[in-house]
C-alpha cells in the first residue's frame, strides 16, 4: 500500500492542502495513515462536508486518534474552527486543513483572498487533478478568469496549468492527482517537468504513488 504521508513529507505540526482535484480524498487518505501510530486533528479554513467516517466536534482538548473539529454551517457543511489552528497544533500531533475551495473542478486558479492558509502551516500542498489537463479552461477550471490572465490559455494545457502555478507560488509542493490512465500519466509527466516544486504523482482512487520528482 502507498504511503502518501511519507512521500508527500507530512511533518508533524499544521498541514494545509488546496487546489482542485482530490484535495478532500487526500485529507482523510493522509490522517488514516497517519492516525495508525499518531494523534489527528482534520479541520478546514473555509468550508467542508462533514465527514460521516470520522467523530466531529466542536472543541476539543488533548486528542487521540483521529477526530474532525469544526464549525457547523448548514447544509452538512462545517466552516472554521472556533479554536485556532496554534491551538490545535499543541493538541494533537498532526493538523491536516482543507484551505480551499474547487467546486469539485479538477484545477483552481485563486482570487487574491485565496486560499485561507494558516499562519502556522509547515507545508502547503497544491493538488491537481490531472482529468483536466487538455480541457477548456470554462470546464476544468475553478476561477477560469484569472487562470486565463495568469496563462494567457484558454486551454488547460500542462503548460498554462504549470505558468499558474508558478506565477502564485502558493504552495510548496504540487500532487498530481486522476492519473487513471497512461493518458493522464503522460499529461501529469509533462506538467511535472514545469513546475519550480517538489511534485508527487499519483492515483487517489487506486491508491497507488506513479512517480516524484
Amino acid at each position: 500500500m502507498a504511503e502518501f504521508a511519507k512521500q508527500l513529507d507530512i511533518r508533524p505540526g499544521v498541514t494545509a492542502i488546496i487546489g482542485g482535484g482530490g484535495k478532500t480524498t487526500l485529507l482523510y487518505r493522509l490522517a488514516a495513515e497517519l492516525s495508525k501510530d499518531h494523534s489527528v486533528i482534520v479541520a478546514t479554513s473555509t468550508h467542508i462536508f462533514q465527514p460521516e467516517h470520522v467523530p466531529c466536534v466542536l472543541r476539543t482538548g488533548q486528542v487521540s486518534g483521529l477526530i474532525c473539529v469544526g464549525t457547523p454551517c448548514g447544509n452538512g457543511k462545517l466552516t472554521a474552527p472556533e479554536q485556532s489552528f496554534e491551538e490545535l497544533a499543541q493538541l494533537a500531533d498532526y493538523v491536516l486543513v482543507e484551505a480551499d475551495g474547487a467546486a469539485r473542478r479538477p484545477l483552481k486558479a485563486h482570487e487574491a483572498h485565496e486560499p485561507v492558509v494558516p499562519r502556522n502551516a509547515n507545508q502547503v500542498i497544491s493538488v491537481a487533478g490531472a482529468s483536466g489537463i487538455g480541457a477548456a479552461v470554462e470546464e476544468a477550471v475553478h476561477r477560469p478568469a484569472v487562470f486565463t490572465a495568469l496563462s494567457g490559455e484558454r486551454t488547460a494545457t500542462p503548460a498554462a496549468i504549470a505558468a499558474v502555478l508558478n506565477k502564485e507560488r502558493l504552495h510548496d509542493r504540487v500532487f498530481i492527482n486522476q492519473t487513471d490512465t497512461p493518458e493522464r500519466l503522460s499529461a501529469a509527466k509533462e506538467l511535472a517537468a514545469l513546475l519550480n516544486c517538489p511534485v508527487v504523482i499519483a492515483s487517489l482512487q487506486k491508491g497507488e504513488i506513479l512517480c516524484s520528482y
